[in-house]
């Protein structure tokens, strides 16, 4: 049996710790109480219950917001990710192709649709180049995932200060969200949907909270997907920089005439500051305002450390500089003709980019805009809606240059020069005198210049009238072509025939229909230009029928097969060199002796004819030297009769100073 010793306590101890003195002291026993109640907590105020109410609640639904936004954020990703291509399926992204066009001497002049000019890498460009586009569009692009949220919310702070939506204007995008724009997130165009490319691109870089919101997924998906120089790469071929110009590369050429590969720091920095607004910044739009901004750009890679302090200040001092074909607006006209000429599966439907290698010579079409520009400035009144064309071809039927109305520095306007159908007037008298000629006469032949009437099919009579009724008897063939006599020309046709007349004319290229009476004659059928300044070549070639044409190759760019070529196609015999070489001799004296005395030239023997029609509603002068034919159109496009013009004055005076002007430098060769 175990036994357990208690404790025992004796009465002393007891009573000594009831007389302890602690215990006996009332204010010790009241501080014990005070100490107490600091201690025992405080019960939180209403204010303060609520404030922790809430944030249980937000963190609690915070917390679980945030695993779906975080889950939507991942299959959206994923999503994007799964559908975007190798990169470098995404390098051009043209809807359509472009052209380049060469003139005769084998050099750009003009360019149509989206060049691209080719594939860039960052390996293939000038380094100067990517530096500069980081500097400028997203200095931390190497360091970020794809987007930047402070540059997003500083975007913001400033579109709202400036007083525009949050949305609009600044977009605080990195490349790789410019990139997601400019992949239209991957919607290809559908030409359902949208009307034209344009439309399309418009609605893939408008900023909205939705856009802003969508480009998030997309951009982080671009960024697992590819590397960031492929990102570039993308950039660096899709960017568009304005004048036409899709990519760093065909921009380079448009601009600078070179490849991107040899651009300087000047040069560089003005490409990129193109970014911002391509069509504001387009240095041929405005140059300055493009050296400006590409100041800023400099500014920028030298506060970033690309370029050294010297390097910066001489990329100021000497900014880029346009090489001269960029500024051309010659041959606006010309263009439009070309593609008119061209088969439209390399033209208006190509997906390919197409160079065309013309007969364009950008001298003498600046010297028909130059004798343009100085008659329209000293002889015709300010706002008259007076229009004229003119055209230049050698004796083959290469046009050269061409204005097909006033407004010659625009394109896509009506060519008057290649489409416009006008009576010939006295133009035509040479293809009657010709078939008169085929048929036994020659220049020295007589005929009795006077009234005649002449008895029509329906039984009317008809009498031409020579200008101001004037007649002059018995005159040479020579004399009635100088003097352009109707009732000489008519009496011509009446004894060959109508169908001797329109034979030949057909055979030197007219294609429209020709009028069935004698007013055949005076020219009342309807020609262009182009047609009958190719019947006046056809005359200078020997009465061989003249094509013209301004097409001599057309190839993909940067293939040697020749797909397609106009190239000196030479028409029919419409006459003899005996007749030709008459002609060009009577059409002389017309300039020596007769109506067209204004287009006189010094030092250089011509040739050529005056042609006014019924009411004055046309005036022509069309004429050739041993080297080159042009011809001058002038009228009003509603037929609204000229005053005081007709084709021996100001069309005349635009002949002889263009021609003038293609001649200087020349050795004079005689006609004759």
């Amino acid at each position: 049996m175990a036994y357990v010793a208690l404790r025992r306590i004796s009465p002393y101890s007891k009573c000594r710790a009831m007389e302890s003195p602690k215990a006996s002291r009332p204010s010790q026993v009241a501080e014990s109480e005070n100490q107490a109640k600091r201690k025992r907590p405080k019960k939180p105020g209403f204010l303060v219950q609520v404030r922790k109410i809430l944030f249980r609640v937000v963190w609690a639904f915070g917390w679980r917001i945030g695993i779906v936004l975080f889950i939507i954020l991942a299959i959206s990703t994923g999503y994007f990710y799964s559908s975007l291509p190798d990169a470098d399926d995404l390098v051009d992204g043209r809807t359509k192709g472009s052209i380049t066009f060469f003139d005769r001497n084998g050099k750009i002049f003009s360019w149509w649709g989206e060049q691209f000019g080719g594939k860039l890498t960052v390996n293939t460009v000038s380094p100067h180049l990517i530096n500069a586009i980081i500097a400028v569009e997203d200095k931390r692009f190497y360091r970020h995932l794809g987007i930047s949220p402070r540059g997003i919310v500083g975007a913001i702070i400033i579109n709202v200060r400036e007083g525009r939506p949050p949305f609009v204007g600044h977009g605080g995008s990195t490349i790789t969200q410019q990139v997601g724009k400019l992949l239209c997130f991957n919607n290809p165009y559908d030409s359902e949907k949208w009307s034209t490319p344009q439309d399309y691109e418009k609605s893939c870089r408008t900023n909205t909270l939705w856009r802003k919101v969508k480009e998030i997924p997309f951009a982080l998906a671009l960024e697992l997907k590819y590397t960031k120089d492929e990102i570039l790469m993308v950039y660096l071929n899709r960017s568009y920089l304005g004048a036409g110009a899709t990519g760093f590369e065909a921009a380079s050429q448009r601009y600078f005439g070179k490849r991107a590969r040899s651009l300087n720091i000047g040069e560089a920095a003005l490409l990129a500051g193109l970014l911002k607004a391509p069509s504001r910044y387009a240095p041929t739009r405005n140059l300055t305002i493009s050296q400006e901004r590409a100041n800023l750009v400099v500014s920028l890679m030298e506060g970033q450390g690309y370029i050294s302090p010297n390097a910066a200040q001489a990329a100021i001092n000497r900014p880029a500089q346009l090489f001269p074909e960029s500024t051309n607006k010659s041959g606006g006209h010309y263009v439009d003709w070309i593609l008119q000429t061209a088969p439209g599966f390399l033209t208006y439907d190509t997906r390919e980019d197409v160079e065309i290698q013309t007969t364009f010579d950008l001298s003498i079409q600046k010297a028909l805009e130059e004798a343009i520009r100085k008659v329209f400035s000293t002889k015709i009144y300010q706002g008259s809606n007076v229009e004229l064309a003119v055209v230049t071809m050698s004796r083959e039927g290469a046009v050269l240059g061409m204005v097909g109305g006033k407004n010659f520095e625009s394109s896509g306007l009506f060519n008057r020069a290649a489409n416009a159908n006008r009576q010939t007037g006295s133009l035509f008298k040479p293809i009657v005198f010709a078939a008169g000629m085929e048929a036994g006469l020659n220049f020295r032949d007589t005929y009795v210049d006077k009234p005649i009437s002449v008895r029509l099919q329906n039984g009317q009579s008809w009498t031409p009238k020579n200008y101001k009724s004037e007649y002059f008897g018995t005159v040479t063939l020579t004399e009635a072509l100088a003097k352009s006599l109707n009732s000489v020309a008519v009496q011509v046709l009446l004894a060959v025939g109508r169908d001797s007349v329109a034979t030949i004319g057909r055979k030197l290229g007219l294609k429209s229909d020709l009028v069935s009476g004698p007013s055949l004659a005076l020219g009342t059928s309807e020609a262009t230009l182009l047609e009958m300044t190719g019947v006046y070549a056809g005359i200078l070639s020997g009465g061989w029928g003249v094509i013209p044409y301004g097409i001599e190759e057309i190839r993909l760019q940067g293939d040697k097969d020749v797909l397609f070529s106009l190239k000196g196609k030479s028409g029919q015999r419409a006459f003899s060199g005996r007749t030709s070489r008459q002609l060009v001799y009577m059409l002389n004296q017309v300039i020596e002796n007769g109506t067209g005395r204004r287009a006189k030239m010094e030092n250089w023997q011509s040739a050529g004819k005056t042609g006014t029609t019924q009411s004055a509603k046309d005036a022509w002068f069309i004429g050739f030297t041993s080297n080159y034919i042009t011809g001058v159109w002038m009228g009003y496009d509603d037929n609204t009769p000229l005053k005081n013009v007709t084709g021996g004055g100001l069309p005349a005076e635009i002949w002889r100073l263009a021609m003038e002007k293609i001649h200087e430098g020349l050795k004079p060769v005689p006609l004759l």
